[in-house]
């Protein structure tokens, strides 16, 4: 397997939020003690329900947030001990809406050349080289490259991100929902591009989505969160052909189908939504968890390993415990529903 390109150590980030002129702030916990690495030139994927702190995980990646507590290393350096020029050189962002992350008064050209510019150290004739290069890579005219923001659609926007954000060839790309707001049709050709900058390029990518079925098709290796924590983590193929987490089942399900009759699935979750400010003790998913059994409300699940070579925290994952003891066939019987 290649070195890692990017380390992340037990990342948490904890917000403070006001619940009035008089009450005490309360603690939101964002991100709790995440920890992963990806290989170099490969796609990890991030799914989960929208506010399992996704997009903070991003922003602490990306260096827009400051952590709680954690490390990120990009090629063994501590993005934290970085000044933001050289941390720009490593990792770029993808984001969402291309319009909202465009300046609407710069043309492309220029958009595309500002993290250039902000390096201070690329002549004038290297740099319009070099947008010029990145422009014809990723899919747009030099006459597209004069027009603004404006007058571009929703797919060239998005390849004007692209092209921007790979313009000082970096190590890592973060994705974060970057075809959610295209057109199916358009999310296809933008996806294909991704994959075909990552073979060319060398990239890694950190792709970021609640959109099952992209994820599938892009991700070498998937990462499921609730509450903050990755819950389970696997290769791409063994997760969505046996996940291993409660959670990442009822995802799975609750992905729409164009059979007709079929209506909108009942995935059994109920109507508890998770709440990052309260997050229960023990398992964190088993209010919602049509399997929990004794130990699940009491006792936080380790990680256990899955097929695949990845991991799940449940304990219906854990071995039988010994005969006699309370709860000792629990985890069977639950598995055998």
């Amino acid at each position: 397997m290649a070195a890692p390109a990017i380390e992340v150590h037990g990342l948490r980030r904890v917000f403070r939020v006001r619940q009035g002129f008089f009450a005490p702030p309360r603690e939101v916990v964002a991100v709790d003690d995440v920890s992963f690495s990806i290989p170099a030139g490969s796609v990890l994927g991030v799914v989960g329900e929208s506010g399992c702190g996704k997009s903070t995980l991003a922003r602490l990646i990306l260096g827009l947030l400051p952590p709680s507590a954690g490390d990120v290393l990009v090629d063994g350096k501590r993005l934290a001990d970085l000044d933001r020029r050289a941390r720009a050189r490593l990792i770029q962002p993808v984001f969402q809406d291309p319009f909202a992350s465009l300046n609407p008064r710069r043309r492309v050209r220029d958009i595309v050349a500002m993290p250039l510019a902000a390096q201070g150290d690329v002549p004038g004739p290297e740099a319009a080289r070099r947008v010029g290069e990145m422009l014809e890579r990723v899919g747009l005219s030099a006459e597209q490259g004069e027009r603004f923001p404006a007058q571009l659609s929703g797919g060239q926007r998005q390849r004007v991100a692209i092209a921007r954000a790979l313009v000082l060839r970096p190590r890592i790309v973060v994705c974060d929902e970057p075809t959610s707001a295209l057109d199916v049709s358009v999310q296809a050709q933008i996806l294909n591009l991704l994959a075909e900058l990552r073979r060319e390029l060398g990239l890694t990518y950190l792709f970021i989505s609640h959109n099952l079925a992209v994820v599938e098709h892009v991700a070498s290796e998937v990462a499921v969160m609730y509450l903050g924590r990755i819950v389970e983590r696997n290769q791409s193929e063994a997760l969505f052909r046996a996940p291993g987490h409660p959670y990442t089942r009822a995802l799975l399900a609750s992905v729409l189908t164009p059979e007709p009759g079929l209506g909108v699935p009942d995935v059994g979750l109920g109507d508890v939504m998770p709440d990052p400010a309260n997050i229960p003790p023990g398992c964190r998913f088993h209010p919602r968890c049509p399997q929990a059994f004794g130990r699940c409300p009491q006792e936080a699940p380790r990680a256990w390993p899955t097929p695949g070579g990845g991991f799940a925290e449940c304990h219906l994952l854990e071995e039988p415990a010994p005969a006699g003891t309370a709860d000792a066939e629990a985890p069977q019987r639950q598995l055998a529903r």
